[in-house]
């Protein structure tokens, strides 16, 4: 069994830490539908702002209110504003990784939600895995992904990796 991505709410911006809390994370129940997150269910929080990654458990908010709160301990580690990133994960036997379709939740500053992304992971003829991420039409979209108008290219153009002076080839058929 592997630890693998289960649900993502990516770029959701905190909007109350409560250090007078008893812990966890407080989030309203239409992103944690749209991701796959249940109540009660242990996610682990990346902070972009500061690097922080702690680990604790969600209580549902109030349905429509976008908030993202960190109470207790968890306060600590995350201020108003910050962008973080929620992830849920679920213990799979690798033979059923393909079955698997992790969905992931993008928002705006003020946790609209912008983007629902799945990921996928498919063997090829030979065995070999392939990664790609897919939007809500299940078009795949360039890896590493940028959603959400500031660059949504598909796979099919081909673009310099960033550091790159030369475009990607094209690949021969």
């Amino acid at each position: 069994m592997r630890k693998i991505v289960a649900g993502k709410l990516h770029g959701i911006h905190v909007t109350e830490a409560n250090l007078n809390y008893h812990g966890s994370i407080t989030l309203d129940p239409d992103h944690c539908e749209a991701a796959g997150i249940l109540p009660m269910e242990f996610v682990e929080i990346w902070n972009k702002n500061s690097g922080a990654k702690i680990s604790t458990y969600v209580i549902l908010g109030e349905r429509g209110s976008r908030c993202c709160i960190l109470n207790g301990a968890a306060a600590r580690t995350c201020q108003p504003d910050d962008q973080i990133i929620v992830c849920s994960s679920i213990y799979l036997d690798e033979a059923h990784i393909t079955s698997l379709k992790p969905r992931i939740v993008t928002f705006d500053q003020d946790n609209h939600i912008l983007d629902r992304l799945s990921y996928s992971v498919d063997l090829d003829a030979d065995g070999r895995y392939s990664f790609s991420i897919l939007d809500e039409s299940h078009e795949a979209l360039a890896i590493p992904a940028l959603v959400s108008g500031r660059d949504s290219r598909r796979t099919s153009e081909r673009v310099s990796p960033p550091g790159c002076n030369s475009p990607i080839p094209e690949e021969r058929t």
